[in-house]
């Protein structure tokens, strides 16, 4: 349900240099965006349903005492519908590999599409530099669909604000809470974290640490809630030590790091997976070269799915992430809006992994 305020009279502060948007006329009269853009546009809703003339006066009384005016560009592009959907990945390399950790995203995208009847634009523009790399205006080009679904750990954000400032639909494929307005799906990873911290408390594993970049990525710091919480819930030592971060863990996730924890009593480590797979190739290659036996020695957990290079490794204790379904939802999800309906679509649930890293502790004499 909506938070219903009531638009004020107050005329729109003196002295400003921008024009009012829609996402400020949305906050004032405590509707969605999507609903702002229906009323403005004087359109019926694309599936016959219709805005109450309460909700509508609240918005109108919103844009008037705002001074709002429409964007003839942004306009002119809205009723240029034409049933495309864009897709703009923030990695420094388009993954057109089928290896590619976001490749099984790009198949559940497809087919989700394909039964909404959407074909899909691949902007490929940041594919040689990351994301910024073609400037300021990176993202702009995206307007030429009708609404963009963005993929990557690390994103511009003043750019996606004025995507959807100015009401053009917009879906980010992972949690992204800090950025106001921008509509998202995501995993579950808090829970299938705690989970997996659970099943090696079962075990017997009394000491843990958590190998991780050293950003602030949603899906890292959820990593890490759910790493902490799932030690609480175990009533296990669970205070900063227990986490390891690094700018470069093959550098600093050195063996004699590992042999020190192992001798402190750590007996079981956990990574977690990101687009390099970095924190779980440098806790392989530290553990090897420690000679540590696992899982005899020391218990090793992946939170999520291994880098395809390392297929030949044997399979990982930890938890698989939906990808074909994150994909199908982010795709729902940006019709909705696209479509201007009020919509949202729940965390999507991780699968446990048993895999063969993870056993009992061994008994120290």
């Amino acid at each position: 349900m909506e938070q219903r305020k009531r638009p004020g009279r107050t005329p729109a502060p003196s002295g400003r240099t921008s024009r009012p948007r829609q996402a400020e006329v949305a906050r004032l009269a405590g509707v969605s965006q999507a609903t702002v853009s229906l009323v403005l546009s004087a359109k019926p809703d694309a599936k016959g349903r219709t805005i109450s003339e309460e909700t509508r006066g609240r918005v109108l009384e919103a844009a008037r005492s705002l001074g709002y005016v429409p964007d003839p560009a942004a306009r002119r592009l809205a009723a240029a519908r034409n049933n495309l959907l864009g897709v703009f990945s923030f990695t420094a390399t388009f993954p057109t590999d089928v290896q590619h950790s976001y490749y099984p995203f790009l198949v559940g995208v497809e087919r989700e599409a394909a039964a909404l009847g959407y074909d899909l634009v691949l902007f490929t523009g940041s594919s040689t530099g990351g994301a910024g790399a073609a400037g300021p205006d990176t993202l702009s080009r995206v307007r030429l669909a009708d609404g963009c679904l963005f993929l990557g750990r690390h994103t511009p954000r003043a750019e996606l604000k004025r995507l959807v400032e100015d009401g053009f639909p917009v879906v980010h494929l992972g949690r992204r809470e800090e950025l106001e307005g921008v509509a998202w799906v995501g995993a579950d990873y808090v829970e299938a974290t705690r989970d997996v911290v659970g099943r090696l408390s079962g075990l017997g594993h009394r000491r843990m640490v958590l190998v991780r970049e050293d950003d602030d990525a949603p899906a890292s710091a959820d990593r890490q809630r759910g790493f902490l919480e799932g030690l609480q819930e175990a009533g296990l030592p669970s205070g900063p030590t227990t986490v390891f971060r690094s700018a470069d863990p093959h550098r600093q996730l050195t063996p004699e790091r590992l042999r020190a924890w192992a001798d402190e009593g750590v007996t079981a480590f956990v990574a977690e997976e990101t687009d390099t797979g970095a924190a779980w190739r440098a806790l392989l290659s530290a553990v090897r070269a420690a000679g540590l036996d696992c899982p005899g020695e020391v218990s090793l957990a992946l939170l999520g799915s291994p880098p395809a290079d390392l297929a030949g490794e044997p399979e990982p204790t930890g938890f698989d992430i939906p990808r074909p379904q994150l994909g199908a939802a982010a795709v729902r999800l940006l019709s909705a809006l696209v479509m201007g309906e009020e919509a949202r679509e729940p965390l999507v649930g991780c699968v446990f992994r048993p895999g063969l890293t993870a056993g009992p502790p061994r008994t120290r004499s």
